[in-house]
């Protein structure tokens, strides 16, 4: 099966066509002939632990032939050795979250090629924000009406039908920090000018404090911008796409995860796509799995293809669910626009709940998750459960 490649830059995103993407290079690269070898999972600080899927590949990619033995090391120990694409393997990384440095050495007749990366550690007050259960709530009317300013003592939380104590409260002035992921592959053509547009009114309407990274993807993935960019680059990176490719749906899902961080507030990930994934590596099992462990709220939109396609849009539907978000499917992409408008005015109107579980959780099994709110006629939407993988 084909594996979406982790490529960096608008330009590299508007330009494939015409050229072949270039990766983010680090300052330590080597280059031997000519050629490159990129760690593209896991990202640089990025945080690990369980089983963890480690790729690289080697550019240009007809030098991959020439490869006459690739290893991966977790500090200074040899993990894995190949000796053909595709360049990946898995690591355990234990159940704790500790700092690594992941290296890769690709041997050639020429000489070798290495990269690296430094996973992260959890420091104390992360560690306590991972301890404790996360949910992002949405209230709404009979009317479908947004309810705000609920007071905590409004709130029932449920943890497999057993009641929990509110920890952490909050309705107002939540940091939001988000992943936005655009499908750009080739039969996403037509519809580019008006997913730029409402991608682009999406971006504006954010909150200044609120922290957004920006990834594009077709059979490769793309990050356009990181969090603290420029607005104005931000928008000028979304103006630069172009269509072209197929569609690592899965891939991207994984790595917009990977780019959210774990510290306490809200966090949110926008998928739009076109059409069913044909090329990743991920499954959709380890999609549906990740989005269980998570407490990212997704917002799915399928749009055009995506819209008539039955299994995909139950996919798409039970992802959104799971984390207690919402599954959008359009045909005409001049209403893309209203959507992301319906977008922002959920992220407007969350409250922020958090609990200590009153029982141990020492496995990874499914917990349900159940809210409660006071009032007549009052509809909840949140997170339907978790798997807690221990740190």
């Amino acid at each position: 099966m084909a594996r979406a490649r982790i490529l960096a830059g608008a330009a590299a995103a508007c330009c494939a066509l015409a050229t072949a993407p270039a990766p983010l290079a680090r300052a330590a690269q080597d280059t031997v002939g000519g050629v490159e070898i990129h760690l593209v999972s896991p990202v640089d600080e990025a945080y690990v632990s369980g089983v963890v899927a480690l790729r690289a590949e080697i550019l240009p990619l007809a030098a991959a032939a020439r490869v006459e033995e690739v290893t991966f090391a977790v500090d200074g120990r040899i993990v894995c050795r190949l000796t053909a694409p595709p360049f990946a393997c898995e690591w355990d990384a234990g159940h704790r979250v500790e700092a690594h440095v992941i290296r890769v050495v690709a041997t050639l007749p020429e000489g070798r090629v290495t990269d690296s990366v430094r996973t992260r550690s959890l420091d104390l007050t992360e560690i306590v924000d991972v301890d404790a259960v996360q949910v992002i709530t949405v209230v709404t009317d009979d009317q479908g009406r947004f309810v705000r300013d609920l007071p905590r003592e409004a709130f029932h939380v449920y943890e497999d039908g057993e009641p929990q104590t509110i920890a952490h409260f909050a309705s107002e002035n939540i940091p939001l920090e988000a992943t936005a992921a655009i499908d750009i592959s080739g039969s996403m053509k037509m519809a580019m000018p008006e997913v730029k547009a409402a991608v682009r009114g999406f971006l504006t309407a954010l909150q200044p404090d609120h922290e957004v990274t920006i990834i594009a993807f077709n059979e490769n993935l793309f990050t356009l911008s990181r969090r603290g960019t420029d607005p104005g680059a931000r928008a000028r990176a979304v103006d630069r796409l172009a269509a072209w490719g197929s569609t690592a749906l899965y891939d991207a899902i994984m790595y917009g995860y990977d780019l959210l961080g774990r510290r306490s507030g809200r966090r949110a990930m926008v998928i739009f796509t076109d059409g069913d994934d044909k090329v990743s590596h991920a499954t959709v099992e380890a999609v549906i799995r990740r989005a269980e462990s998570s407490d990212a709220t997704l917002y799915m939109i399928g749009q055009g293809q995506a819209a008539g396609n039955v299994d995909l849009q139950a996919l798409l539907t039970r992802l959104a669910d799971i984390s207690g978000g919402r599954a959008f499917f359009e045909t005409d992409p001049e209403r893309l626009a209203p959507i992301f408008d319906d977008i922002l005015q959920d992220l407007s109107n969350q409250y922020l709940i958090s609990y200590q579980p009153t029982s141990p959780v020492n496995d990874d099994r499914w917990r349900t998750i159940r809210v409660e709110v006071d009032g007549p006629g009052l509809e909840v939407r949140a997170r339907q459960g978790y798997r807690r993988v221990r740190q």
